[in-house]
């Protein structure tokens, strides 16, 4: 519409600011809502990787990082031993405190058989351990820190050589490392101690059934892997989910007056032609297009700008700060269009009351 368009690039720097204030507002958005998801795919990214489908843990133990498990013994044997269970791994697991040149941080053991299972999925350099007091360390952290292979860390008042650098087990609230399960029960002074069991059943196994006949053994609890981060989502991210949903919240409240804010101004400013046009026959209707053209463009222009700028930000952040993991999904593009248009229907709402309440009469009479 030639009228919209023309009060749209009548005043340039008008529409560059709410172009760019819808572009930031959507940015924001993206880059929350990628944090979130990323984070919760690093809060479940040893249980994802982890083989089996049904972890056994300690009885009223129902997640992987939220609680310290450890089995019955002889519970390896007994579970073996059910009809359809393919395959046991043990890993005896905690949360231990790394000092770090001087700094205190929380790290999750990982204690496994390397024959077995249940240790690195992926490794960028290095071997697993299958020596005594070896380690495969995570590759951000020993990066953040100078640590290299062949160097010493001190684990729980021991010293261990690191032996391999792992990929893809890091997050910004703590890191994964692996030594054999032998050495972490040296650590814990536990002595064949076992945290949490494995699963592999054939694939004609009836996995309810060997649920049930699980639980039914004293002091323990079996679930799904799905259930397993299903639990650690719900005690970790949904502390974090709601605060980052908040300010994705407000970023599209402030995309949305900046946009109602420009397009209300440049409306009160042409009331006096919208007026004319009213006097000679014109419609709302028509009026309302005008409106609703001018936020349509400055949002949709503005949310495909915001759409490559939370790309960029997105590699910027990963390359600075590699233990945050923002990830986009195909469909957040798409998403973020949308939350451009409606950012311009709310937008319009005030512009289109005020031509709707504009009358010829009193235009002439200012």
């Amino acid at each position: 519409m030639f009228l919209a368009r023309r009060n749209l690039f009548q005043d340039k720097t008008r529409l560059i600011l709410s172009i760019c204030g819808v572009a930031l507002a959507v940015m924001l958005i993206l880059v929350l809502k990628g944090f979130l998801a990323g984070m919760n795919r690093q809060i479940t990214s040893y249980i994802d990787h982890a083989p089996g489908s049904i972890v056994v843990a300690q009885e009223d133990v129902i997640n992987l990082l939220g609680a310290t498990s450890l089995l019955p013994g002889g519970i390896r044997q007994k579970t073996a031993a059910i009809r359809g269970v393919d395959e046991v791994i043990p890993i005896l697991s905690q949360f231990v405190i790394l000092d770090l040149h001087d700094t205190k941080l929380p790290a999750y053991m990982v204690g496994y058989d390397m024959d077995l299972g249940g240790g690195p999925w992926e490794l960028a350099s290095g071997r697993e351990p299958n020596s005594k007091r070896e380690v495969v360390f995570d590759m951000v952290l020993a990066d953040q820190h100078g640590l290299r292979l062949g160097d010493e860390i001190e684990i729980l008042g021991r010293n261990f050589t690191i032996v391999g650098l792992s990929k893809d087990t890091t997050s910004w609230m703590t890191s994964y490392f692996f030594i054999r399960k032998k050495d972490a029960e040296d650590l814990l002074l536990a002595p064949g101690a076992t945290s949490f069991l494995l699963l592999t059943t054939s694939n004609s196994a009836d996995t309810g059934k060997i649920l049930g006949q699980l639980n039914e053994m004293f002091d323990v609890n079996a679930l799904t892997r799905q259930e397993i981060a299903a639990n650690d989502l719900k005690l970790y991210a949904d502390i974090f989910s709601a605060p980052l949903k908040l300010m994705a919240g407000i970023a599209f409240l402030v995309g949305t007056m900046i946009v109602g804010l420009i397009i209300y101004t440049a409306t009160v400013e042409r009331q006096r032609e919208y007026g004319v046009i009213k006097a000679v026959g014109g419609k709302n209707s028509f009026l309302y297009q005008v409106v609703l053209t001018q936020a349509f463009f400055a949002s949709v222009a503005g949310s495909l700008l915001g759409i490559l700028l939370a790309n960029g930000a997105a590699q910027w952040i990963m390359s600075a700060r590699p233990q945050f993991l923002i990830v986009f999904d195909p469909l957040d593009s798409a998403q973020a269009l949308l939350a451009g248009v409606l950012m311009a229907l709310i937008a319009s709402i005030f512009p289109t009351r005020v031509v709707a309440n504009l009358a010829p009469a009193e235009v002439f009479r200012k």
